[in-house]
């Protein structure tokens, strides 16, 4: 109720349904699945009430159609199948009316580790109501989902393999093609490189499309290695503390200044924290520097096009907010 979550008992049932005897879902585990509060079914969203709202739009709806039907600018879609076939049949319906689909606003995100990029953009895709896409996230879709595309790369990634910038394209080709991405998505961690922001290009140029925005988070190598260096992670949750930032309640110091690590625990259970491998000063010049000369090259190639927005990342969470906003 409070959230306006919306599960269904067979298309997206909560994690704890348990069904009845007679195959209904027992009331007492429909729990939302985030707060674990009791979910409901509102008023009218039963078998008698339903037919009587189909009798009244049906009623009022056919007459509307037959008004519009004799101009031939009435389609008629089914949307009794899947998702993404509705969407294509609809928009075939769109270019046979000879109408243009406003462009689709094509958002690219870079950030050095640390830059504070994780942070900026789940506001970002607040803002724009698009999807934020990562390769990752995608090469684990496609590989599950068990489509032609999907079992190329889990035979590549079985067999040690890197994914190619082809198959990789080929993914991301097919995943904005959803519905979700109607009115645009953010690419998160892609392109990498040169040779792959051109593939991008080539793609998009297909559908006439091309890059919309591309916002670069940049922030001084000395100040990315005071925020990696001093991370601290829980394992089991992956909550994240900082000596400086946000320190776990529990953090002593040692005379030399540096925490004592027996006393960095979580603060919701006790346990110990660890520092990733990586996280360390010279692993993340290696970082950087991989970074900065795959970065560099891709920016510049967008550069001219008045596209790229340099921000700064060395300020308080709101400050950078401020500046992004008002590019969005």
């Amino acid at each position: 109720k409070d959230s306006g979550r919306s599960y269904h008992v067979k298309f997206n049932p909560p994690k704890a349904m348990k069904l009845l005897e007679d195959g209904k879902p027992d009331p007492a585990t429909m729990l939302d699945d985030e707060t674990g509060g009791p979910l409901y079914q509102r008023g009218d969203d039963t078998a008698e009430a339903l037919r009587k709202r189909l009798d009244n739009y049906v009623a009022e709806t056919v007459p509307i159609l037959q008004h519009y039907g004799g101009r031939g600018i009435v389609k008629k879609v089914n949307a009794n199948q899947d998702m993404k076939l509705v969407w294509s049949e609809t928009r075939r319906a769109i270019a046979d009316m000879g109408l243009k689909e406003p462009p689709r606003k094509v958002t690219v995100l870079f950030g050095a580790p640390g830059s504070g990029k994780g942070t900026q953009a789940p506001r970002i895709v607040d803002t724009l109501k698009t999807p934020q896409l990562s390769t990752g996230d995608m090469l684990r879709a496609a590989v599950a989902s068990g489509s032609e595309i999907g079992m190329k790369a889990k035979s590549v990634m079985e067999s040690g393999g890197l994914v190619s910038d082809e198959l990789v394209i080929d993914i991301i080709k097919a995943r904005i093609t959803e519905s979700d991405c109607t009115n645009g998505f953010i690419l998160d961690g892609f392109p990498r490189t040169l040779q792959q922001a051109k593939a991008l290009d080539e793609m998009l140029s297909t559908a006439a499309e091309a890059v919309s925005q591309i916002f670069a988070f940049e922030v001084p190598p000395e100040a990315l290695e005071e925020r990696i260096c001093g991370r601290w992670m829980h394992k089991a949750s992956g909550r994240s503390f900082h000596v400086k930032f946000a320190p776990p309640k529990s953090m002593k110091l040692l005379p030399d200044g540096k925490p004592d690590p027996a006393t960095m625990l979580d603060d919701e259970t006790g346990e110990a924290l660890y520092q990733r491998a990586d996280d360390t000063a010279e692993a993340l010049k290696k970082r950087l520097d991989g970074y900065f000369a795959e970065t560099v090259p891709i920016l510049q190639h967008y550069e001219s096009g008045g596209i790229v927005h340099r921000i700064d990342a060395n300020r308080e969470i709101d400050a950078i907010w401020s500046s992004v906003a008002k590019l969005l």
